[in-house]
């Protein structure tokens, strides 16, 4: 589709929304969805800006290739400034609301201001108006997309909405759209909260236009989707055992973070493993894993549909829960279960079902839980503070506190403040394995180096989405290093990040990237857009799209001092595992990264590097 060449500006103050012209200058820069939403970010508010004000803005952007034929063309993005960390936000989903959001003819929508009450916005093609949500307010993602669907009796309309968590503050609140995909981390939810918006409902039906070359577009296309499925991972991996298959790798290779970091093996890894989801449980003779699943336009469906023993604990009372939904993915599982040293999958796909429902972050609530946990065990929290007893392993409390944070009762209310906000309160700030407020996903920085770089580094606080180097060290992909050294790391991050930045400013899933390199993006890209889509300039873009992120960061206050890890990770070596012994360098390639990127040593771009960059 390209660009639909139109934005619709969302006041919710004043209760209107006006179609604007994209600017195509700006598309041509940073080609769209990640890129060009952050672009009018930083162009119009003010880095200092109080996350959870009337005063930062909220976009949902497409990328050029949303809603076309392109292989896992479904994806959209929001952007922000986050609550959790006070830095950039950019979260990624997929499912099928970006696909109608261009559908309906629109390459963006940027909401600010604050409604005076609880709205919704609903989009029809080219009419868009506020509506009333007050009985939706209280509610469910789940509850809010059946809703709208049946108050409008269509069941083809795509909503994201926030559920109790981002409309309670909770600091990784997420936007959920399709019920169990999300726009996940650094509290994107908590900002839609904050401003009274409820959901945003879309319609489209103006279909598939605009393609500057459609011929090439669908023979390029086609040629690249053969890729995908002659890969061993895009072909065979990710549809077999969807993300999850990493769980026994990760363990082997001495690299699953355990117990608040503090041992990077599982000994119930199997136990929550992709094997074990499609293996048949001894309580009813049938597997946990239903189905796998596809966003729009996708040719890998990595997605996974679970249902939950019902005769569990979790939901043995609570029928509402026994059928399918969205399953476990990696991060998930890896957050609910080896952060906290619980091996129950039943219990995991509990505490997922609660985050897809109320909109909550399963990697930062989880690593939170982690430092729970540690801070239970080591007698900082009693068990009347946090209202149970909340010892590593415990699948009990792991149940109570997600129903306690998702609701903002009780101790829930301070686990909705992440980890490093909780840990300092506690007077153990060191226990939150968080950087720049953002808590680490599932990959141990002592067993994989480059992931430590990637972590400290990231412009949105810790993520393995910024710089998948796990693809290098440990797949292969799309050269083999060797995960345990910190030579030729920085070069690597750099490489990742900047392709990624231009990953996403299409419009395509990053998971794509394991059989594609930027030059398989590169003609697709030129086929669909207007303009000369040279590799050197999409290599320009993504590069640019980092550079603009970090400028922000650093006006917002962000320093050196915030690109950094943990000292646990620093000080303290894996006691197991390939990686016994070592600790994260990210000291020492730090000066390294700075340097390749054209920054200074305090980490600030030169001159001559915004200059090269139009910046």
């Amino acid at each position: 589709m390209g660009w639909t060449r139109k934005i619709l500006r969302v006041n919710l103050s004043e209760g209107t929304c006006k179609s604007e012209d994209l600017n195509m200058e700006w598309a041509q820069d940073y080609l769209g969805s990640r890129g060009l939403a952050t672009k009018y970010l930083v162009e119009e508010i003010d880095a200092k800006v109080d996350p959870l004000s009337p005063e930062n803005k909220m976009i949902m952007a497409t990328g050029p290739l949303t809603g076309t034929m392109a292989s896992t063309g479904g994806r959209y993005t929001v952007v922000t400034k986050g609550p959790l960390t006070g830095a950039i936000a950019c979260s990624n989903s997929g499912g099928y609301f970006g696909a109608e959001m261009k559908f309906a003819g629109w390459d963006m929508v940027i909401f600010e201001g604050k409604s005076p009450k609880p709205v919704y916005l609903m989009i029809e093609n080219d009419k868009a108006e506020l509506l009333d949500a007050s009985h939706l307010w209280g509610t469910s993602t789940w509850h809010t997309e059946e809703q709208i669907k049946k108050d409008h009796q269509d069941p083809q309309i795509r909503i994201s909405s926030i559920g109790k968590a981002g409309e309670n503050g909770v600091l990784y609140s997420c936007v959920v759209n399709d019920l169990h995909r999300a726009a996940g981390r650094s509290g994107v939810g908590a900002v839609m909260g904050s401003k009274n918006l409820k959901a945003v409902a879309i319609r489209g039906t103006k279909g598939l236009a605009g393609i500057n070359n459609f011929p090439e577009f669908a023979k390029v296309t086609a040629e690249k989707k053969q890729i995908l499925a002659e890969n061993a991972v895009t072909g065979e991996g990710l549809p077999t055992y969807g993300t999850q298959v990493l769980m026994n790798v990760i363990n082997e290779m001495g690299a699953l973070p355990t117990r608040n970091h503090q041992t990077v093996k599982f000994e119930q890894a199997g136990d929550i493993s992709a094997e074990a989801m499609a293996k048949p449980r001894e309580s009813d003779g049938k597997p946990h894993l239903v189905t796998n699943q596809a966003c729009f336009g996708c040719t890998i469906a990595c997605g996974r549909i679970s249902k939950i023993d019902e005769k569990h604990f979790s939901v043995e009372n609570k029928p509402q829960y026994h059928g399918a939904s969205g399953g476990l993915e990696y991060e998930a599982a890896w957050a609910l279960g080896a952060a906290n040293g619980v091996g129950d999958l039943e219990a995991l796909q509990y505490a997922n079902l609660i985050c897809n429902e109320q909109g909550m972050d399963p990697i930062s609530f989880g690593a939170t839980i982690g430092a729970v946990m540690e801070m239970y065990e080591n007698g900082t929290l009693s068990e009347a503070q946090i209202g149970l007893k909340a010892p590593f392993g415990s699948a009990e409390a792991l149940c109570q506190l997600v129903d306690m944070t998702a609701s903002g009762e009780g101790f829930g209310a301070e686990i909705g403040l992440g980890s490093k906000r909780l840990c300092e309160k506690y007077g153990q700030p060191e226990l939150s394995m968080s950087v720049k407020g953002q808590e680490f996903p599932a990959y141990d920085s002592r067993g994989i180096q480059g992931m430590g770089l990637t972590y400290a580094t990231s412009n949105r606080g810790a993520c393995h989405l910024r710089s998948y180097t796990v693809a290098s060290e440990v797949l292969g992909i799309p050269v083999k290093t060797d995960p345990l050294v910190t030579e030729g790391k920085p070069g690597l991050v750099m490489a990742f990040q900047d392709a990624t930045a231009a990953f996403d400013a299409s419009g395509l899933c990053i998971f794509t990237s394991f059989a594609w390199s930027l030059g398989d993006i590169q003609p697709q890209i030129d086929a669909a857009c207007e303009g000369d889509w040279s590799m050197e300039k999409l290599s320009a873009v993504g590069e640019r799209i980092w550079n603009m992120e970090k400028l922000f960061n650093l006006e917002a206050g962000f320093t050196k001092a915030d690109d950094q890890l943990p000292k646990r990770l620093t000080t303290e070596p894996a006691q197991e595992g390939p990686a016994k012994g070592l600790v994260a360098g990210v000291p020492e390639m730090l000066p390294e990264y700075y340097e390749i990127r054209g920054w200074d040593a305090e980490g600030v771009p030169t001159r001559d590097t915004l200059d090269r960059l139009g910046l």
